[in-house]
C-alpha cells in the first residue's frame, strides 16, 4: 500500500494580506500563526471598528476575520463599511456566540462565513480555504440548522392571522388560558389552533410548538 505524503503547508506569501479584527491580543497571536500557515504573508490586526476601517483606507485585504463583539460598533455593524471600502475581501465572522441566528445575520449583512471561536484550528482553515475558492462557510450542524430555521419560517408563511396571532403569545410565554384570554375567544378555539399550528409546523407537541415560537421571536 503506498502512503501519499501530506502536502506542506504554503509559504508566506507577501502579497497574500489578511486582517483580523478583535479585541483580545490572544486571538491576534493565534489567528496570526494559522493564517500564516496558509500562505498569508502580511496579516493586520485591528482592536476595533475603527482601527479597521482606517486600516482599509490603505490595504484591500483578500480575506477579513471579524469578531461580533467588538468596543463601539458591534461587528455585524461593521460588515458593510468594510465592504465599501474592500468589496473584494471575504469575511469570516469569528464568535463566541455560536448561535445559529447570529449567523443568519451576518450573512444577511454581507459576510461569506461565520465560525465559532471554540471550533479547531482544521476548521479554520477549512473555512479560510473555502473563502478563498469564492464559497460560504458555515460549520456542517450549524448549516443545517439554519435550513431547518428557514424551513420553518417558510412553513410559518402559511399560517392564518389567528394563528399568527397563538404562535406570536405562546412565544411570549402564555398558556392556552392565557392566549384564549388575551384574545377574548374560548380555550377550545385556541387548543384547536394549536392543533393546527403544530400540523402545520411539523412538531409534534407543545414543547416543540414553544420551542419554534421562541425561536421565531429571536
Amino acid at each position: 500500500m503506498t502512503h501519499t505524503a501530506p502536502q506542506p503547508d504554503p509559504a508566506p506569501d507577501p502579497a497574500r494580506t489578511a486582517m483580523v479584527v478583535d479585541d483580545h491580543p490572544i486571538t491576534h497571536l493565534g489567528c496570526g500563526r494559522l493564517l500564516a500557515d496558509l500562505g498569508y504573508g502580511r496579516v493586520l490586526k485591528a482592536m476595533s471598528g475603527d482601527e479597521a476601517l482606517a486600516l482599509l483606507d490603505q490595504h484591500q485585504p483578500q480575506v477579513v476575520v471579524l469578531d461580533i463583539s467588538l468596543p463601539g460598533v458591534g461587528g455585524l455593524a461593521l460588515i458593510a463599511p468594510i465592504l465599501e471600502r474592500s468589496p473584494d475581501s471575504a469575511i469570516l465572522m469569528f464568535s463566541m456566540n455560536d448561535q445559529p441566528g447570529f449567523a443568519a445575520r451576518a450573512l444577511a449583512e454581507g459576510a461569506h462565513g461565520f465560525l465559532s471561536k471554540n471550533a479547531p484550528p482544521e476548521e479554520f482553515g477549512t473555512a479560510i480555504r473555502a473563502l478563498e475558492a469564492g464559497e460560504f462557510y458555515l460549520p456542517p450542524r450549524m448549516a443545517l440548522a439554519l435550513a431547518t430555521r428557514q424551513a420553518g419560517a417558510d412553513r410559518s408563511a402559511a399560517l392564518t392571522a389567528r394563528e399568527d396571532e397563538v404562535l406570536t403569545l405562546i412565544g411570549k410565554g402564555l398558556a392556552l388560558q392565557q392566549v384564549a384570554d388575551r384574545l377574548g375567544v374560548s380555550y377550545k378555539t385556541v387548543a384547536n389552533a394549536a392543533s393546527t399550528l403544530k400540523r402545520k409546523l411539523g412538531v409534534s407537541n407543545m414543547t416543540g410548538l414553544i420551542r419554534h415560537a421562541v425561536e421565531r421571536e429571536r
